[in-house]
């Protein structure tokens, strides 16, 4: 006698279930894209107060010692190409004492026959330095405008952290590279010359 087939027994789908799993793969996508535009601020907040990649550290003020350790500060100034500005230093390089404050003056003149905005970004080297190398006052990241042929100075203020002394793994470490590079500002306002005869109609 053959036995009696059973049927399948339907599968109950539990919508409550369903919108659990949503939910997560909502909270988890969310949460993704929540990190992704954190991740910037956190690595400059990181870079910052480590010293990683050479990012230089911000003071307020003085420290209140100086050592007698020497430091030799080499002044890299670069262009990024399209800008046509010249830049450099007024010296090379500087000798400076831990705890010294230094002000190093930067020329800056726009070769080009165009009003031009600039930029300038920063690091040193090597990255051990980064932590230990202060600026009281600098015009990196600021935009800067020049007229054709216009020059103008800028000023760089700083200091080698005294207590980098207490560091006995870098004690080899004396000779720093302040690196700057101008780069056109990508979000720099045209010229009102540029903007006016943007507007007017074609003849």
């Amino acid at each position: 006698m053959d036995r009696e087939k059973t049927a399948p027994r339907p599968v109950m789908i539990d919508p409550r279930r369903n919108l659990r799993v949503a939910g997560y793969a909502l909270g988890g996508t969310l949460f993704m894209l929540g990190m992704s535009f954190a991740a910037v601020p956190l690595y400059d907040l990181f870079c910052r107060v480590t010293g990683y990649g050479g990012t230089t550290q911000v003071a307020v003020k003085a420290p209140d010692r100086v050592t007698e350790r020497l430091f030799t500060i080499r002044m890299d100034a670069n262009v990024a190409p399209g800008l046509g500005w010249l830049f450099e230093p007024e010296m090379p390089m500087v000798s400076v004492k831990g705890g010294e404050v230094r002000t190093v003056s930067y020329t800056i003149r726009n070769a080009s026959d165009r009003t031009v905005t600039g930029i300038a970004s920063y690091n040193v080297s090597p990255d051990q330095a980064g932590a230990w190398f202060n600026k009281i006052a600098c015009f990196c990241f600021n935009e800067i405008t020049l007229q054709p042929g216009e020059s103008r100075t800028e000023e760089v203020v700083f200091f080698v952290d005294p207590e980098i002394s207490k560091e006995k793994n870098l004690d080899f470490l004396q000779t720093i590279t302040l690196s700057y590079t101008f780069f056109p500002a990508k979000n720099a306002s045209k010229p009102l010359a540029d903007a006016a005869s943007a507007l007017a109609p074609a003849r």
